[in-house]
């Protein structure tokens, strides 16, 4: 009886998270709605669930957007910061300078996360993008360089995960 109250209650704790994660964006991004979600997935495990949102659900990378990840695995923020980069080099952006700077930045923002931590970026054109853990603000990195560099990893064309970007575009 304990262990299934137990995990109602991981369960329910799970919920609220990805409910106030998108409140969360809603309240930063009036209009809001889902433009596409995929999930990531390798060999036999799903990595996340990540969800695009935009104003009227009408994605443009010159407009305010956001993106939300809901994690099903431990991931350390470390890895998750080593992995970004990597993922920026590989669309082409080579500015050593910007990229340590940012690794440094994202490394001191991204936590680690298990399963059910949502993390969230809301991108604002010529400002900034700010990052969310559930509801709460966790960092910001000023920049369009950045805001273009970071959210390429899933929306640019030379993305790694085609499919995915396809899915989060709502072309699949």
């Amino acid at each position: 009886m304990r262990r299934r109250i137990l995990v109602f209650l991981g369960t329910l704790l799970i919920c609220l998270q990805s409910a106030l994660a998108t409140e969360t964006i809603v309240s930063s991004l009036p209009g809001a709605s889902v433009v596409g979600r995929g999930v990531l997935s390798y060999a036999f495990w799903d990595v996340y669930k990540v969800t695009l949102y935009a104003r009227d659900g009408r994605f443009d990378f010159n407009k305010p957007f956001a993106l939300s990840i809901e994690y099903f695995l431990a991931i350390s923020g470390k890895d998750i910061a080593d992995r970004s980069m990597r993922e920026m080099r590989k669309q082409g952006f080579s500015d050593a300078a910007k990229l340590a700077a940012w690794h440094e930045q994202l490394k001191a923002i991204f936590p680690d996360v298990r399963n059910g931590t949502v993390l969230s970026a809301v991108y604002a054109p010529e400002q900034q993008t700010t990052f969310y853990n559930g509801p709460t603000i966790i960092g910001t990195i000023a920049g369009d360089d950045f805001g273009h560099a970071f959210f390429g990893i899933w929306l640019d064309e030379k993305t790694s995960e085609p499919r995915l970007r396809r899915a989060l575009l709502g072309l699949s």
